[in-house]
């Protein structure tokens, strides 16, 4: 359908100009001359939010979000409570309902202050999805250059092979410059994000530009449609080796997701977002969005190499004291700089990867990794789950933030995110976890739970695991070494977590297998698993997991 009439029918837009699949150099160029808004706290909404760096078009596009919005708003995150949905979708703090009346109300507000600004819309077709046996297709609809470019970076612009494409699209409409007010629109705040399962439509309004709304949106999407397939989404990544073999990690940022994927002797599928079905694993995107945040370039060669590159874009970094972004070479940013937020962020391509499995897709994994950085040193370095074990530490979703990395922060705090994206997650994490089960016992998966935290004591007191030993404990398992496999493998059992530990792996010291053993005072080890146990179980008792048929195993 010709695109005006389309978002006539769709939204109700009329007499406005679209600028529609810009080249991401075109795209570049908009957004240095025409994206505006606030960039400081007491700012006006016209400063300039895009700049190039001293490589210019040749190089990244540096994008600069309200400082009220460096990341996702969860707070301002809805879906509209229509009666088909209301009793299937998962609502949380993180994903609230929205009254059906205000929003079919603020959406006709929204583009009644679309239509009388007259201002151009950029719109990119792409897809979320790059199998067609759940692939959708994806419009992006907004105010910002940028966002359109990010969404050219982030997502397939072709999939052949759906079927009526056209009644399957979701339309994603994002508009800076409207203000909500919470007593006429019935939001938290001046903005929100909403899905409208019922229209397929995204509706993004308010100080919420933070550039990973526009993927998080639709991947919430997504993580409602696959399960209706039978189909399993996952906040994951995932690689397969030379002989086919697939593997899929889970992780919360820190805990090592996107490193550990990129596997020079394994190619790589994604490094975020992933979707199950009956054929094997794909991924939902085309592009990665990774965290920049002291950002070691020697261990993180892509990404470094891809700050230099064009058509992609840095978010959030402030500029060196006394030079301008036009002055700089990209290389040179201070990837430290956490001033304007901890969460700096880098959106490239995916072919940014030298080594891509063709049409980022796989066979059924064989392994599957729940990653965790245990920052209070008590859980192995690596532990062998089966069935129940599996689907507790999965909608468990443990790991640790550190002291210092949030404001009042001074000992490691246990963070828990069911299925390990629980934000993104819209039905009831058991939904995911009985898929997960079935598909791993239908496909004989192995499974571990990789610790990639601290050994012989809290962080600030002991070392981390080395990178190293974490890697051979990684490909001791990508070989099925860790697993029963025609010859017998002597496991400990863990007195407190019950998790059953390897007393053997090739190339890494048998000493650490048991986190026990590397506490000089193991009184204190003891303790301090007693004390990780009790953040377990009451984790587990506030989502009232039990009621999910999950079986508490701590």
């Amino acid at each position: 359908m010709e695109l005006k009439l389309a978002l006539e029918q769709k939204l109700g837009l009329k007499n406005v100009e679209y600028k529609h699949n810009l080249s991401k150099k075109a795209l570049f160029h908009e957004a240095i001359a025409h994206d505006r808004g606030r960039i400081s706290p007491d700012g006006p909404d016209t400063d300039k939010k895009a700049y190039a760096t001293k490589l210019g078009e040749h190089g990244p596009l540096i994008f600069l979000t309200d400082p009220t919005c460096t990341g996702r708003p969860v707070k301002d995150t809805f879906a509209v409570a229509w009666p088909e949905v209301d009793d299937k979708i998962w609502w949380k703090d993180n994903l609230q309902k929205y009254d059906p009346d205000h929003y079919s109300t603020l959406l006709k507000r929204v583009v009644q202050h679309v239509n009388d600004r007259g201002d151009a819309l950029y719109v990119q077709d792409v897809y979320a999805g790059s199998d067609p046996s759940y692939a959708v297709p994806y419009r992006f609809v907004g105010q910002y250059a940028t966002h359109a470019m990010f969404a050219h970076n982030m997502f397939p612009k072709s999939v052949s092979g759906i079927e009526q494409a056209d009644s399957k699209r979701w339309t994603m409409l994002n508009v800076q410059s409207f203000r909500c007010k919470p007593e006429r629109d019935g939001s938290r705040s001046d903005r929100a994000a909403i899905i409208d399962f019922r229209n397929k439509i995204c509706l993004v309004v308010g100080r919420a530009d933070y550039c990973g709304l526009v993927k998080k949106t639709i991947f919430t999407v997504m993580n409602f449609l696959l399960p209706n397939q039978g189909f399993l989404s996952m906040h994951c990544s995932a690689n397969i080796g030379s002989e086919g073999d697939a593997a899929i990690l889970f992780g919360l940022s820190g805990t090592g997701k996107t490193t550990l994927s990129a596997d020079p002797n394994r190619e790589l599928i994604g490094d975020d977002e992933t979707g199950w079905t009956n054929s094997g694993v794909s991924n939902l995107e085309d592009g990665c969005y990774a965290k920049l945040i002291d950002l070691d370039k020697e261990a993180e060669p892509i990404i470094a190499a891809a700050l230099s590159m064009e058509g992609t874009i840095i978010e959030n970094v402030p500029p060196l004291p006394g030079k301008t972004y036009e002055e700089t070479d990209p290389q040179d940013l201070d990837l430290t700089d956490s001033s304007r937020t901890e969460n700096t962020r880098f959106s490239y391509p995916l072919s940014c990867n030298p080594n891509v499995a063709p049409g980022a897709r796989g066979g059924h994994p064989q392994t599957i990794v729940l990653l965790t950085a245990d920052a209070f040193g008590v859980l192995p370095p690596v532990s062998i789950l089966q069935g129940e074990d599996v689907m507790y530490q999965f909608v468990q979703g443990f790991t640790a933030k550190l002291a210092g990395t949030e404001v009042g922060l001074t000992q490691p705090e246990a963070a828990f995110s069911a299925c390990f994206g629980a934000p993104f997650m819209s039905h009831p994490p058991s939904v995911y976890a009985e898929l997960l089960r079935d598909k791993m016992e239908g496909h004989s998966a192995r499974c571990i739970l990789l610790n990639t935290g601290w050994c012989g004591g809290p962080a600030g007191e002991a070392p981390r695991i080395s990178i190293r030993d974490t890697r051979a404990l990684l490909n001791a398992a990508l070989r099925g070494d860790l697993h029963p496999n025609g010859t017998a493998v002597e496991y400990d059992t863990h007195p407190i977590f019950g998790l059953r530990m390897p007393k053997s792996c090739p190339q890494v010291d048998a000493n650490i297998l048991n986190p026990r053993n590397m506490w000089k005072d193991k009184n204190k080890y003891d303790a301090a698993a007693r004390k990780l146990r009790d953040m377990f179980r009451a984790n587990f008792a506030k989502n009232n997991f039990a009621s999910y048929g999950i079986k508490s195993l701590v």
